[in-house]
């Protein structure tokens, strides 16, 4: 959704002593992360005895950074440890729920993404009947929240759970089309 790079993570997991499998005597600490900005996965180094805990926001910013030393760089879904798999969903509801606005401009503005598909239909628990009711509540007013989509679209899925979960799939690596991962 968003080219710009990543200023704020959310951590997933902090592992103190690094990871277990390294042969390493000493293992540098490590932290999994994902970005507020490109909801991208991240693997960090923090400073000597910072301690992060699990869903705490840090600056990882071009500026002087508090409590990260450097980015290791990306990180793919697979090299989470168990523990940030749990977190992420929860990470991502959070700030699914913190763009809303953002996110209720994708349902006002989504078209179609060829002539048999349309993007809304990317989303999971929305096939035709849900994306046609979208497209002509829309054309009568825009939504306004997510609570609007939910009154005005007749069993509609949660809209803010549908996006969480497009999210994961797309970080999962499961989707052929991105909309929310860079």
């Amino acid at each position: 959704m968003n080219n710009k790079k990543e200023e704020n993570v959310v951590v997933l997991d902090f592992l103190a002593n690094g990871y277990v499998n390294s042969r390493q005597k000493f293992n540098t600490p490590i932290v999994q992360a994902i970005g507020k900005q490109n909801f991208t996965l991240l693997e960090l180094v923090p400073k000597k005895n910072v301690i992060l805990h699990l869903l705490e926001t840090v600056y990882i910013g071009s500026d002087k950074r508090d409590k990260i030393h450097h980015i290791n760089g990306k990180l793919d879904y697979e090299k989470l440890t168990s523990t940030a798999k749990s977190e992420l969903e929860h990470a991502v509801l959070e700030l699914v729920l913190e763009k809303e606005e953002e996110f209720v401009n994708f349902f006002n503005k989504a078209y179609p993404l060829n002539t048999r598909v349309h993007i809304l239909e990317l989303l999971p628990g929305v096939g035709k009947r849900h994306m046609l009711e979208l497209v002509d509540k829309r054309k009568d007013k825009p939504f306004e929240s997510f609570k609007d989509i939910k009154e005005r679209v007749k069993l509609m899925p949660d809209p803010e759970k549908t996006i969480t979960n497009r999210i994961v799939l797309e970080l999962q690596g499961k989707e052929k089309h991105y909309l929310f991962v860079r």
